[in-house]
């Protein structure tokens, strides 16, 4: 295998002392702070070393396999808060009603995995119950931003020909905005209820949990004559895990632990391009 080693900042000699760990027949310097180290021996335990070493020095690792292209894949897939954008929306439209600190308490629990999703959405929903919707536009215009390399990530994913998909446990009025913002292909999410010009605290149609992630991975694959075993998933929250589970390639981004345990590659320092060096 070779072993990915990059960060924001990289000292020489902590790779050096890494490969040292691995054993590593060769150093390649691939771009500015981002270095392959070739002919690894792969194991668990080795894994779980180079993880405690690369997490102490604010460093990403990623073993791949030699040769693999981003062109191998068909198809990238992306949860949307805290994932491409910076921000949980639901706990910035809160924020506008004065509810944030109760509506985040609930979405990190669930995030962690400690609620189910369906019920945090449902509980979360129903405390946003008459805030007037143009709160929504206000936390797009204000609060939201892109997360970095999301940009350089996608123009680089589309240049190789993948197709991409959003499918977000949050609202349409987001991933709406991001599908053509973003020139996505795809986008999947719920719709939050307005009456009279304010959120009735409900949502329409059927709610995007973990199921209906991992379906509708399956799905755009389906559509797009591939398996999901040609697909990139990315996510950060336990409502991620089971899209994550199908993906030839399961990316966990600024990712609760739970999520950075089973994913095929932890991104905790770099932005969203760091995939791109995973690559040859």
């Amino acid at each position: 295998m070779n072993l990915i080693l990059q960060g924001l900042s990289v000292d020489h000699s902590t790779i050096e002392r890494i490969a040292r760990l691995v054993n590593g027949k060769h150093i390649t310097v691939l771009h500015d702070n981002v270095f392959r180290c070739e002919e690894v021996q792969f194991s668990e335990s080795l894994k779980a070393e180079v993880d405690s070493a690369c997490f102490a020095a604010q460093l990403d690792y990623a073993f791949t396999e030699p040769g693999r292209k981003l062109s191998d894949f068909r198809l990238v897939a992306m949860d949307m808060d805290s994932t491409v954008i910076t921000i949980e929306c639901i706990d910035e439209i809160a924020d506008m009603q004065g509810l944030k600190p109760q509506v985040a308490e609930i979405t990190e629990a669930a995030m962690r995995g400690e609620i189910e999703f369906r019920e945090s959405l449902t509980r979360r929903v129903a405390l946003l119950k008459g805030l007037d919707a143009s709160a929504l536009q206000r936390v797009y215009d204000e609060r939201l931003k892109l997360s970095p390399g999301a940009e350089r990530m996608l123009a680089a994913v589309k240049a190789a020909g993948l197709k991409t998909l959003l499918v977000s446990g949050g609202f349409t009025f987001f991933t709406d905005r991001m599908k053509t913002r973003l020139g996505l292909d795809v986008t999947h999410s719920n719709t939050l209820e307005i009456a009279d010009g304010k959120l009735t605290g409900r949502v329409v149609g059927g709610i995007v949990d973990a199921d209906e992630k991992q379906r509708t991975v399956e799905r755009v694959c389906q559509e797009i004559g591939c398996s999901p075993r040609q697909a990139i998933v990315m996510g950060d929250g336990a409502n991620d895990l089971k899209m994550m589970g199908i993906a030839g390639m399961s990316v966990a981004f600024r990712a609760k632990p739970v999520v950075r345990a089973q994913a095929d590659v932890a991104l905790n320092f770099v932005g969203l391009d760091g995939i791109l060096s995973l690559f040859e």
